[in-house]
């Protein structure tokens, strides 16, 4: 019984040991000492809130360079980035610049005004300038439906090469002239871009191709017979094919030149003088339905036309942004 009671007591004392140790301070642990007299060391707070570590600044270490670089510069001086803010300031900031960029100049729902000027270019009889006026209005970016005209009377003049040639040869070459022309186009613009010139500047340029149908006036100028005969302006059915450049030197103004066909059955003057009377005892070459050539020729009359091109309004607002 005994051998018992000393049984217990040693496994007793065995538990307690590690519980008595536990509850003892760590030699290297501060003690924390709290005394009231002046000078006397306080005891250490727990931190609350936005104190302790990064109190100091947002992101600084005590005694760092800041923005949390201190604790590297303090291991590795090398690795701590600097700047210097002056040749910094020096450097040449270099632009974003976007692969794909918005449309320099929109032209939807936009209008197009074009005066310009043309000359005929296949023509060597007989030359037809003309100012000219062309509107438009933008149905997209690309396509526009529109109108232009020409006006040529009192601007038509025949070469010298015609007189001399018919001076020479004794020949007469049916030559014509025009008084004004009017047609309604469709435009499309299939290709746009840019080019740098006279230094840093960019241009914008754009090509565009049109076709449409109108009328234009025409008559004969008398070189057969022109004791006897006289002509009148009438208008005839014709087609307008062309295409042009546009280059930019704003969002509103551009300079423009185009190439344009008008395309008409054209009526010439007889070459031939009739003899004799008619019924009427009248002479023939006084009757005006001999005036003018039998069958109509098909005449192509290319000019090249120089211009300037307005859009309105002047701004607009990109409805997605960049």
């Amino acid at each position: 019984m005994n051998q018992v009671r000393v049984g217990l007591l040693v496994a007793a004392a065995l538990l307690a040991m590690p519980l008595t140790a536990a509850a003892q301070p760590k030699k290297d642990q501060p003690k924390e000492i709290n005394l009231d007299e002046e000078g006397a060391e306080k005891p250490a707070e727990a931190p609350t809130e936005g104190e302790g570590a990064g109190a100091e600044g947002e992101g600084e270490t005590p005694g760092g360079e800041g923005e949390g670089l201190g604790d590297i510069c303090k291991i590795d001086p090398s690795a701590c980035p600097s700047i210097n803010m002056d040749e910094a300031a020096k450097r040449d900031i270099n632009a974003e610049m976007y692969a794909v960029q918005q449309i320099y100049a929109l032209r939807r729902f936009r209008f197009e005004i074009t005066p310009y000027f043309g000359i005929t270019m296949n023509d060597q009889f007989v030359a037809h300038p003309a100012p000219g006026l062309g509107l438009n209005f933008y149905i997209t970016n690309v396509l526009a439906v529109g109108v232009n005209g020409n006006f040529y009377a009192g601007l038509n003049s025949p070469s010298n090469f015609n007189f001399q040639t018919s001076r020479a040869a004794r020949v007469g070459i049916p030559i014509t002239e025009y008084a004004w022309n009017a047609n309604a186009n469709f435009s499309y613009v299939p290709a746009y871009g840019k080019f740098a010139g006279f230094g840093d500047f960019i241009f914008h340029y754009d090509f565009y191709v049109l076709g449409g149908v109108g009328a234009i006036a025409t008559r004969p100028i008398a070189v057969v017979d022109p004791d006897n005969r006289t002509f009148e302006y009438k208008p005839r059915l014709s087609f307008h094919v062309g295409g042009g450049l546009r280059i930019f030197f704003n969002r509103w103004f551009a300079v423009v030149a185009e190439l344009s066909d008008y395309i008409f059955f054209d009526e010439l003057e007889n070459p031939g003088i009739p003899i004799g009377n008619d019924a009427n005892g009248n002479p023939k070459a006084q009757d005006p339905t001999t005036w003018t050539a039998p069958e109509t020729s098909f005449t192509n009359n290319v000019q090249a036309q120089v211009g300037f091109s307005v859009f309105l309004p002047f701004s607009w607002e990109y409805r997605l942004p960049k």
